[in-house]
């Protein structure tokens, strides 16, 4: 078993599910069941299923649950991008939270990669 705590990969998704939190809080309320709860759910998804992984008994196990997390940094970058394009963050924020969720997406492969 692992201690996800310790992985970076995990840190970074964990700070950026936090921010996450805090930028969709500024949303309009009427989103509130809409894009604020998909986003949350999304960047939630990528530490939670890092953490899920490491306490499964194998690599390849491991290695599924990085690949739903990557797969949720992508959906999470599309509604960023939607965030953006509907005027609820600004180009600033998008950027570096755009940022942030590719390097934790190249983390998460090369972490995958590492247990292959």
């Amino acid at each position: 078993m692992r201690d996800f705590k310790k992985l970076q990969v995990w840190q970074k998704s964990h700070l950026l599910t936090l921010e996450i939190y805090k930028t969709t809080s500024l949303f309009p309320k009427d989103e509130l069941y809409g894009l604020v709860s998909q986003m949350r759910r999304s960047s939630s998804s990528i530490p939670t299923n890092i953490a899920e992984g490491c306490g499964r008994e194998s690599n390849i196990e491991l290695n599924r649950f990085l690949t739903i997390a990557k797969g949720s940094a992508s959906e999470l970058e599309y509604q960023l991008l939607l965030a953006k394009d509907l005027n609820y963050i600004d180009s600033v924020a998008f950027l570096s939270l755009n940022e942030k969720i590719n390097e934790i997406r190249k983390m998460i492969y090369g972490y995958g990669a590492k247990l292959l």
